[in-house]
């Protein structure tokens, strides 16, 4: 008897948009936050501080993580029942501190009062990802989805007098989960992604004439430095 009764009750729960996902084409926008950080690889070199006159290698690591936001828009093609194939262009705001420490225990020291142990380094690329998403199947008004892809972006915020300069290109991969919420008037698709870049953001101290002498130990103590991106994304539909 109960199980007749909760089996009516479900019964008599109205879909919202019923046939939204039904559509060939549909369009949205995203809004979000993000915590971004470096994986960074140490160049283990013995350099010389022009300040200091000290030999010593340098560390370096993200030391805080501070968050960003990003703003975008969605293009979303089906491809069958389960299957879309969405385009979401965008912009991302993100800023990483990476702290240096010496080998010897020494104080970290550039420019005489610029610089000291903590470079800050602002990030705005533009982001071109092409996902593929696979949902399960619609009850009552959710449903949960995965998603994957990948794509390039152009960092727009290149400070060349910073220390630290990042490269203008990246390219990436990108996986992650969420679910739509179906409303009276539209879809409400809350997600959880990681971004994995691959290409190399440093810019190397070589031609730089802007960068004091004295400062390029901030770059050389550094090999490699990759992106990597947490962020929650809310998408209207």
């Amino acid at each position: 008897m109960l199980s007749l009764q909760f089996s009516l009750c479900s019964a008599q729960v109205a879909q919202n948009r019923p046939y939204v996902d039904d559509k060939l084409f549909h369009f949205g926008f995203q809004l979000g936050i993000n915590f971004g950080t470096f994986q960074i690889t140490d160049s283990e070199l013995p350099i010389t501080n022009p300040v200091t006159g000290d030999v010593d290698t340098y560390h370096a690591r993200v030391s805080t993580l501070l968050p960003g936001f990003h703003v975008g828009f969605v293009t979303d093609l089906r491809l069958c029942k389960f299957l879309n194939l969405r385009f979401c262009p965008g912009l991302l705001f993100t800023s990483r501190t990476i702290h240096y420490k010496s080998e010897s225990g020494r104080p970290v020291t550039g420019s005489p009062g610029k610089y000291g142990a903590d470079i800050d380094v602002l990030a705005i690329p533009i982001y071109l990802p092409l996902y593929l998403k696979w949902s399960a199947e619609r009850e009552g008004n959710y449903r949960p989805y995965v998603i994957a892809g990948g794509g390039v972006s152009c960092n727009v915020s290149r400070d060349h007098e910073k220390p630290v300069l990042l490269n203008t290109m990246d390219y990436f991969c990108e996986v992650g989960f969420g679910v739509d919420l179906y409303f009276t008037w539209f879809k409400f698709c809350p997600e959880i992604t990681y971004r994995i870049g691959f290409a190399n953001q440093l810019t190397p101290t070589a031609g730089r004439m802007e960068l004091a002498p004295q400062d390029f130990f901030y770059t050389d103590a550094i090999s490699r430095m990759t992106s990597h991106c947490v962020c929650l994304t809310f998408n209207f539909e």
